[in-house]
């Protein structure tokens, strides 16, 4: 045992100072210390290697960004499966074991995953359900998710069709003015449930099957800017190139889109053999907003900036690396 030592007033001095100043160190960026100094993945067989995957569209590759260079900060071996494809097929490399871990969307998860037929409202109602089934039906693990809520929106150029509001409003210049009713819309938008099909069966009205043309989603948001090929638009709500283009969004003035907050997951025995890592992106997940995430893609998608280059930025700004 141990002899007890004797602390003199200058030591107990000095102790309250390195107590303050680590304090006031952890208040500054994150919640706490960087991912590196908390967190270490790696042990006495070496790193943990681990594939994250992602979308093909730009949002999908800054999330991305941002968990390799988390998991990297905490030693891991990572593997970049960055842009696999679409919804399907990334999904279906989480399902298979071909990747560890991506970030989804909460309303994607119910709606087209899932296949329930109806969103839930409360986007809190909407994460818990999907977390649950999901994870008993299919072993996928929902993180909490980020307060950002990147939901299908129709965009229109501001100063164009000014007396279209709302996508209720749609239904009038398609009976009244159709050839000014000319929609861009991604191939996913065009096809899947929770997009043009059922938008149009629940407001009552169908564009003109020749003026809606499918464009890549990247491509969407200039198209409308210019107004030669469409007036309006599927768009996500958080991409940066609303605001930079001076897009107006519609209101969905009857609530026909869900709810997609985005969620990292991870397969059921991934996050079983490493649980650290809800604890290591819970935080970061958390301040993803959408205006965070607006400004992310901005930088990237406006600003020329690589996907790497903003997240690293992001990440240590708000404390998570070093």
């Amino acid at each position: 045992m141990y002899p007890a030592r004797r602390i003199t007033p200058g030591k107990l001095l000095l102790a309250v100072l390195i107590l303050v100043v680590a304090a006031v160190t952890v208040g500054c960026g994150g919640d706490g210390g960087s991912i590196s100094e908390e967190y270490s993945l790696s042990g006495p067989q070496g790193s943990v290697r681990l594939a994250v995957g992602s979308k093909d569209f730009t949002e999908q590759e800054i999330l991305s960004s941002i968990t390799r260079q988390a998991l990297e900060a905490a030693n891991a071996e990572v593997v970049d499966r960055t842009g696999l494809g679409g919804t399907e097929r990334t999904r279906r490399a989480l399902v298979s074991g071909e990747i560890d871990m991506y970030w989804e969307y909460t309303g994607t998860g119910w709606l087209i995953h899932l296949a329930e037929p109806d969103p839930i409202p409360d986007p809190r109602e909407q994460y818990e359900a999907v977390a649950e089934q999901d994870l008993e039906q299919n072993g996928v693990e929902w993180l909490p998710p980020a307060p950002a809520n990147n939901t299908y929106a129709v965009a229109v150029r501001e100063g164009a069709l000014e007396g279209v509001e709302s996508i209720s409003g749609l239904r009038h210049l398609v009976e009244d003015r159709p050839e000014e009713a000319t929609l861009c819309a991604g191939p996913e938008f065009r096809e899947r449930a929770d997009g043009l099909p059922d938008l149009e069966e629940h407001y009552g009205f169908e564009f003109p099957a020749e003026n809606v043309s499918v464009l890549p989603d990247d491509t969407i948001y200039g198209a409308v800017n210019r107004g030669e090929r469409c007036n309006f638009g599927s768009v996500f709500e958080t991409d940066g190139r609303i605001p930079a283009l001076d897009l107006r969004l519609l209101e969905d003035d009857e609530e026909f889109f869900a709810a997609y907050n985005p969620s990292l997951n991870i397969r059921e025995e991934t996050l079983g053999r490493h649980p650290e890592l809800e604890e290591i992106f819970a935080p970061i997940s958390e301040k993803l907003d959408t205006g965070t995430l607006r400004e992310l893609s901005a930088a990237v998608l406006v600003e020329g900036s690589s996907p790497a280059d903003v997240s690293e930025r992001w990440l240590r700004e708000n404390g998570f690396i070093g």
